[in-house]
């Protein structure tokens, strides 16, 4: 490429997200070709859905902009308005940071917002994670992006062929693997019983004895379902009288479903042996993960990180379905019994032989190379 200075602006929207993109960006802010831009925005800037900003700060990265966009009301109208108000802020942040490329990755809504706006101003649109299939919203929200983008970070084989069944140019569309893995095996990161119950609520927990990971988030297209679904994995766990780390939920619509019925299971109960936690830096959660017997819920961290890790996995309901998995993922409905004896029976099993299926060597450097090198186009056409 020409000696230009590349302006490469990733975003930010959840704490999950920073720490997928974490390698990405101390490898862009390495290069002397590239200019690294931040923006965050939504939960990311929610301190009571991680505190990302300070976490930035402390990292060493600089913020260009901070997007206020979320609006509450854990509901399909919340989901909806926010994404209106995404594209407008988003429209006018880059309308006054005229990156080159903008980086987004996965499903969430806001991440729209975000893709909408670059295509509406012919800046070319750089997405991690198309391709993959889902239960939920997110599943329209992905391939919507996909549709939006110019360039295509799949994080498997099979993703990255559906991308290219969507009419994709073949030159822009690539199998780099799951960068956030790379986070995961790159590290050694390491937490004490001291922070687990430091934080959160509940009651106090050993780490250094076998206990479970709960997470389980809101499944948009069964809104109205969402607290009696919880109720069925809070029965399970708590009748299992297993130590367990429970995970608040993400801020998706349903989320005040599965918050009430968390709040009224606890207040109600006091149960033993459970902490509930609302959210944990991205070192700290590796770390904890890595230590746990299971993780329950529905979370992705099942799917990938723990497919990589081995942990056995309780995977619940329909928010992940038609998703690749590893053999270590146990499939189960909204059945508290159902849930207890996969529970039960992963628990026994142990840890099971680590999965490369979302796993590939350098997957950072990989995007940034590309991202450095790769010829931009703002048309695009689709290719049969």
């Amino acid at each position: 490429m020409n000696n230009k200075i590349r302006k490469i602006c990733a975003i930010i929207t959840s704490n999950i997200h920073y720490a997928r993109n974490k390698l990405i960006l101390r490898e862009i802010q390495k290069r002397k070709n590239l200019e690294l831009q931040i923006v965050v925005g939504a939960s990311a800037i929610l301190p009571a859905y991680g505190d990302v900003l300070k976490l930035m700060e402390k990292d060493g990265f600089k913020l260009n902009a901070k997007i206020t966009m979320t609006l509450e009301g854990g509901n399909p109208i919340a989901m909806a308005k926010t994404t209106g108000i995404g594209i407008t802020e988003f429209a006018t942040t880059f309308d006054n940071l005229t990156p080159d490329i903008v980086l987004v990755r996965a499903d969430r809504y806001e991440v729209l917002s975000a893709a909408v706006a670059a295509a509406y101003l012919n800046i070319p649109v750089a997405h991690i994670e198309g391709g993959d299939v889902t239960g939920t919203i997110d599943e329209s929200v992905r391939h919507a992006v996909t549709k939006l983008s110019h360039i295509h970070f799949a994080t498997n084989e099979e993703s990255k062929k559906r991308i290219l069944r969507m009419g994709e140019r073949p030159d822009c569309v690539f199998n780099v693997g799951c960068p956030g893995l790379e986070f995961v095996a790159k590290n050694n990161f390491s937490i004490s019983n001291e922070l687990i119950n430091r934080v959160g609520v509940g009651d106090l927990v050993d780490i250094n004895k076998p206990f479970i990971l709960a997470m389980q988030h809101p499944v948009t297209t069964e809104v109205g379902l969402n607290r009696a679904h919880i109720e069925e994995t809070l029965l399970a766990v708590y009748e299992l009288n297993i130590p367990t780390i429970w995970f608040w939920p993400n801020i998706d619509a349903g989320t005040d479903e599965l918050s009430k019925g968390i709040r009224v299971f606890r207040e109600k109960i006091n149960p033993k042996k459970i902490r509930f936690i609302k959210y944990l830096p991205p070192e700290s959660f590796i770390a904890l993960l890595k230590g746990s017997s299971c993780l329950v819920g529905n979370s992705s961290a099942g799917i990938k990180e723990c497919s990589y890790l081995g942990i056995p996995v309780v995977n619940i309901g329909t928010r992940q379905q038609g998703r690749m998995r590893g053999q270590n993922v146990l499939d189960v409905g909204y059945n508290h019994e159902e849930i207890k004896r996969a529970i039960q029976k992963q628990m026994a099993h142990g840890k099971y032989e680590a999965s490369g299926i979302y796993y590939r060597d350098n997957a950072a450097k990989t995007i940034v190379d590309i991202l450095e090198n790769i010829g931009l186009y703002t048309q695009k056409r689709f290719v049969d």
